[in-house]
This record gives C-alpha cells, sequence and structure tokens, in this order.
C-alpha cells in the first residue's frame, strides 16, 4: 500500500483563518497547490509553485499523478468529497494514497442559514451539469439545497417552479457564505428577478397551487406528460414495467425501441444517477424522447440512431434492459449476454408476433410471463363505459 502524498483541502470564504492548525501546516509545507483562482486567492501568500485546473478538466489526474513524489495539495471548496472535486480523484487514485481535509459544506452552511435540518432536505447540484435535471426533485412541501451553476441558475430554477405550478415556493440565495461579503436574497419563484454572484447556493421550498403538476418520482407518470405520436407504454403497464426493472442508484438501462423514452425518462428519474441508453431508429420519436427527458428532468438520456441488435455492440454493459419494440430471438441473446449479474430484463409484445417470440424465450429461459389487460372510463355519448387498451404480454426474468 502506497504512502499518502496528496492532500485534499476543503477552504471556505474566511481562507486560512478557517482552517484548523495541522491544516494550515499541511498547505504551509505544500510544494504543489493545485485549485481554481478562487481557491488560491482564498489561501493567501504560500510559498508552494500555484498550479490552475487544467483544461479540460478530465486531464486532472494526468496532471495530479505527474507531481507524485512531491507535497501536493489540491484545493476545493468546502467538503471536497460532498459534490466535489475529491470524489473524482479518489475513483482514480488510491484512496490510500489521499488524505482529505474537510471544511464546512456550501449544503451544511445554508441549511444553518435556513434553519433547516439536514436530514429534512434533499441536495443537489446542477454545477457543470444541466440545470433541468433539477425538476425531477419539485415536489409538494419538499426543501431543497441546490448548487448552482453561475448567476443566471436562480432564474432558471424559479421559471421551472412557476411553469409547473410552484410559482409561490419561495427562494432564497446565498452569496460568499462564511466571508465578509456574504449576502442573501430571498423572493418568491413567479416574481423572481434578483441579480445574484455567480458563486451561490440556492435554499428553494417548494409550494404548490391547487393545479400543480404532480410528477413523483415513483414509476406512473400520466401519459398526457409526454410527446408522443402514440406508440408509448401507457402509464399503468409502464408502472409495472418500471417496478420489474428495479431502477438502483447509478444503474444504466438499455431501452430498445425507446420511442418517446416514457420507460426511459421514468427509470433515470426513479433513482438517483441512474443512467440510460434509448436506441430508437426514428429520428422522429428520438427528438420526442429529447424532449420528454428535458421537460421531466432527465437530460442526460442518451439516444443512438440505429437497429438491433448490432446497435448494441460496443455499449456500456446494462443493469437492465427493457424491448419494447424490435423483439427477436436474437436482440434478446445480445442484450441478454450483455446483461450483468442480478441485471433484470422485461419485453413487452402488443402484436400475436411478438408474443409468439416471448412464448418461445419464456419455454426456453424460464421467467415470469404475464398478461395486462387495462380498462379506462370513459364517457359513452352521455353515459360512461370501459374502454379497454391493447393487452400487453410482458416477459421478466433476472440473471442470476
Amino acid at each position: 500500500m502506497s504512502d499518502p502524498w496528496l492532500h485534499i483541502v476543503g477552504i471556505g470564504e474566511d481562507g486560512m483563518d478557517g482552517l484548523v492548525p495541522a491544516t494550515r501546516a499541511v498547505l504551509e509545507a505544500a510544494e504543489v497547490i493545485i485549485g481554481g483562482d478562487r481557491h488560491h486567492q482564498l489561501s493567501g501568500s504560500l510559498s508552494a509553485t500555484r498550479v490552475a485546473w487544467p483544461s479540460p478538466f478530465d486531464a486532472l489526474i494526468d496532471v495530479l499523478t505527474s507531481y507524485r513524489g512531491k507535497r501536493v495539495v489540491v484545493l476545493a471548496t468546502g467538503d471536497p468529497l460532498w459534490f466535489s472535486v475529491g470524489a473524482r480523484i479518489g475513483r482514480s487514485i488510491d484512496p490510500a494514497e489521499i488524505i482529505y481535509h474537510p471544511q464546512l459544506s456550501a449544503f451544511q452552511l445554508a441549511a444553518a442559514r435556513m434553519g433547516w435540518s439536514m436530514p429534512d432536505v434533499e441536495t443537489l447540484t446542477v454545477h457543470g451539469r444541466p440545470v433541468q435535471q433539477m425538476i425531477a426533485y419539485i415536489q409538494p412541501d419538499i426543501k431543497l439545497l441546490i448548487l448552482t451553476t453561475g448567476a443566471e441558475t436562480p432564474a432558471q430554477i424559479a421559471t421551472f417552479l412557476t411553469e409547473r405550478g410552484f410559482g409561490q415556493s419561495k427562494i432564497t440565495v446565498l452569496a460568499a457564505m462564511g466571508g465578509k461579503d456574504e449576502q442573501r436574497f430571498d423572493g418568491i419563484a413567479s416574481e423572481w428577478s434578483q441579480e445574484v454572484p455567480a458563486f451561490n447556493t440556492m435554499a428553494v421550498e417548494c409550494i404548490a397551487a391547487p393545479d400543480a403538476a404532480l410528477l413523483p418520482r415513483v414509476p406512473g407518470l400520466a401519459d398526457e406528460l409526454f410527446q408522443s405520436d402514440g406508440t408509448m407504454t401507457k402509464q399503468e403497464v409502464r408502472a409495472v414495467t418500471l417496478a420489474k426493472l428495479m431502477p438502483m442508484r447509478g444503474a444504466l438501462l438499455w431501452d430498445i425501441g425507446t420511442g418517446c423514452g416514457s420507460v426511459a425518462v421514468e427509470w433515470m428519474r426513479g433513482a438517483r444517477y441512474a443512467r440510460a441508453i434509448g436506441i430508437e431508429p426514428r429520428a422522429d420519436r428520438r427528438a420526442m424522447a429529447a424532449a420528454n427527458a428535458l421537460a421531466l428532468g432527465a437530460p442526460k438520456l442518451e439516444l443512438i440512431d440505429g437497429k438491433v441488435p448490432e446497435a448494441l455492440s460496443g455499449l456500456d454493459a446494462p443493469d437492465a434492459v427493457f424491448i419494447g419494440g424490435g423483439l427477436s430471438e436474437a436482440v434478446f441473446d445480445a442484450a441478454w449476454e450483455a446483461l450483468r449479474p442480478l441485471g433484470r430484463l422485461v419485453a413487452n409484445a402488443v402484436t400475436l408476433e411478438s408474443e409468439a417470440v416471448l412464448f418461445a424465450l419464456h419455454k426456453k429461459h424460464g421467467g415470469q410471463l404475464v398478461k395486462l389487460q387495462v380498462n379506462r372510463a370513459e364517457p359513452v355519448g352521455s353515459l360512461t363505459g370501459w374502454r379497454p387498451l391493447m393487452p400487453v404480454t410482458q416477459w421478466s426474468l433476472i440473471k442470476r
């Protein structure tokens, strides 16, 4: 096991004064200090060689390892392991070679300013990530703490809230927390017009109007929330499908024949950092899937133009596979071979031909075969009657 040579130090707006003596000593003894301009300014006058964040940022690990053998410090804001660079470094360099020096995080400072208990809030970041991903967290009476991208982010989030019937939500923007220039800006989403510093943290108390859109994280969003040409996995069947696919933190779904993307979008909403790759040969449907992903808080949905099974070659191994279109034994074989251990596969069929394929696959591989029949009450003249949707045959199994 290698000895530690890399120190990752969290620093706040109070700079060196806010560090404990042992951490100050690490900085004073450093030969190389790596960080952003703001970090270098906060850490005062030191004798170490100063190095800026590399561009592109992905080159950071190569830059760090080039200094192996020296006393190296990376400066980060607050807690280096909470939505910060420390986690990225720790995935590429043996943690045994790293010593972390955490400072109070922006989340902790913001919670203290708001008087909110940390276990009672959702913490998320849109820093360097699509702002639209926060849409998945808009729920009645939920409190959000958000690391932002810049001065424009609060207005963008206020717009998302207002468009979804949460215009009365309370917004607080906190800047330079813990420093002499700390600022606070308060308002409500529908009237937000504040100009705020670029480096800020948001606190949002979601307040729903009576007609607010309810977009729960559990599967089964209403069909009308999706752009569609009518060919989609309907709400009731989609809820059962997602239950069998079992979204999990960071897991990857292959959505084969993704259509308007309803299953892939709900998969990504269902668990933090869940990923999805949608394979869809029609450009119009890929466009709808991309629009739905943006509107519903899953902007990182990856869409591939291709036909299966050829399009599956070279993709990251999935934790779950949904076959909603393009079903064949060859497609199943390719997906099953790529599926990771304990992976879940679900295939839905509405035609007799596809149903015959499922029967044959079930006989050969086992799993669970069910028929889903949904009837919805609809007007029949001046009265009401049951209108059936097309029955769906669903086959599901887990790779053991």
